[in-house]
C-alpha cells in the first residue's frame, strides 16, 4: 500500500513527516552524549571583542524559530545588536536599572544567594560580546488595525529562548541570560512595536581568555525528577 505525501484535515494541508529512529543502544548512547555536551555550558560574563559573522548569528536565531508555539503563532522576534552605539546605549539603560536593583530592590537573602556567582550592577559585557541578541514577545498581533492576542506566549517564548541557547553553544559560542527589570528601556531603545515586550538580553560571542566561572554544580537527577513507573 503506497503512503500518501500530504492529505487534508480541517481545510488544511498536512504533509507527511519523516522520522529517523535509533536503536536502543544508539538511544543510550546519544542521549547520554547530549547530556554532557550541554553539561558543559557554563553562562559566561567576560567577552573577547572578536568578531563573529552575521551569518552565523541568523543560523543560531533560525534554530530558536524552530520552537513550537502555541497555534504555531511564532510570537517572537530576535533583535540582534553589533552596533556600538546602540550597545553603549543598552548598557547605559541596562545599569541605571541594575544599580537600583543592588541598591534596593534586591532582598538580603537574594544579594546573599548572588555572592558565589560575583555579579554585580557592571555589565560590560553588552559592550564587549560582538553581538547582542534582544528576545521580544509579542503579546497580540495587529491585524486590520485590532489587537489580536496570542496563546501560551511566555510559554512558547520561553522554549524559543533555551533553544536559541542550545543553538548558540553548539556555534562554539558562549551567552549569558540578563534580564534587567523593569526592561522597557529595551523597547525604546530599539524602537519597537506596542505589541511586544522584552523577554531576555544575552550577549554572544567568544570568551575572554583566560576564563574562569563559578564552581558550582548542578542538582543532580533525583532531586530534579519522579518517574511513576
Amino acid at each position: 500500500m503506497s503512503i500518501k505525501k500530504s492529505i487534508d484535515i480541517n481545510g488544511f494541508k498536512h504533509v507527511l513527516h519523516e522520522h529517523k529512529s535509533f536503536s536502543e543502544s544508539q538511544m543510550l548512547a546519544k542521549s547520554k552524549t547530549y547530556f554532557r555536551w550541554l553539561d558543559s555550558r557554563r553562562s559566561v560574563r567576560e567577552y573577547a571583542k572578536t568578531p563573529v559573522s552575521k551569518e552565523v548569528i541568523e543560523n543560531i536565531i533560525k534554530a530558536a524559530s524552530t520552537a513550537p508555539s502555541g497555534a504555531h503563532k511564532q510570537p517572537w522576534s530576535f533583535c540582534a545588536i553589533s552596533n556600538s552605539e546602540i550597545k553603549s546605549k543598552i548598557r547605559e539603560a541596562a545599569e541605571i536599572e541594575e544599580r537600583a536593583s543592588y541598591d534596593s530592590r534586591m532582598s538580603e537573602r537574594w544579594l546573599k544567594d548572588l555572592a558565589p556567582l560575583g555579579t554585580n550592577d557592571v555589565k560590560e559585557f553588552i559592550e564587549d560580546a560582538p553581538w547582542i541578541i534582544v528576545v521580544f514577545k509579542q503579546v497580540y498581533e495587529i491585524e486590520d488595525d485590532k489587537n489580536i492576542n496570542n496563546y501560551y506566549v511566555n510559554e512558547s517564548v520561553g522554549i524559543a529562548a533555551g533553544m536559541l541557547i542550545s543553538a548558540i553553544h553548539n556555534a562554539g559560542l558562549v551567552t549569558l541570560t540578563h534580564t534587567p527589570s523593569p526592561m522597557k528601556f529595551l523597547t525604546k531603545v530599539l524602537e519597537r512595536p506596542s505589541n511586544e515586550r522584552p523577554f531576555l538580553l544575552l550577549p554572544v560571542g567568544y570568551p575572554k581568555e583566560p576564563i574562569y566561572v563559578p564552581n558550582i554544580n548542578r542538582k543532580g537527577l533525583d532531586d530534579i525528577a519522579v518517574f511513576y513507573e
